[in-house]
């Protein structure tokens, strides 16, 4: 799973059936490297499915890969990413050196 803060959604004007009821965010993952400190992320921007309701600004947590389809098992779905959680607070606990 990684973290990432959603900063705008995608419009489709058509969809597989299966998505609906769900949308598609732009989510910035966090790199890790940076997530102790709090500066900005270099990641690449990802497209990530949602049925949670996730809003601007908001941090998540998504998985990605064969993981992202689980949820749709066992009628599979073409997606890559998919929204598994809404994060109140973020806390860090690595080595500070």
């Amino acid at each position: 799973m990684r973290i990432g803060e959603v900063i705008g959604k995608v419009t489709l004007s058509v969809a597989d059936k299966k998505l609906i009821g769900g949308r598609l965010l732009i989510i910035e993952p966090y790199d890790p490297e940076v997530l102790p400190t709090g500066a900005p992320s270099r990641a690449e921007p990802v497209v990530v499915y949602d049925q949670l309701g996730a809003g601007l600004g908001q941090k998540v947590g998504f998985s990605e890969g064969r993981e992202a389809a689980m949820p749709f098992h066992p009628d599979p779905v073409a997606i890559d990413s998919y929204l598994a959680c809404l994060l109140d607070e973020i806390t860090y606990e690595g080595n500070q050196s």
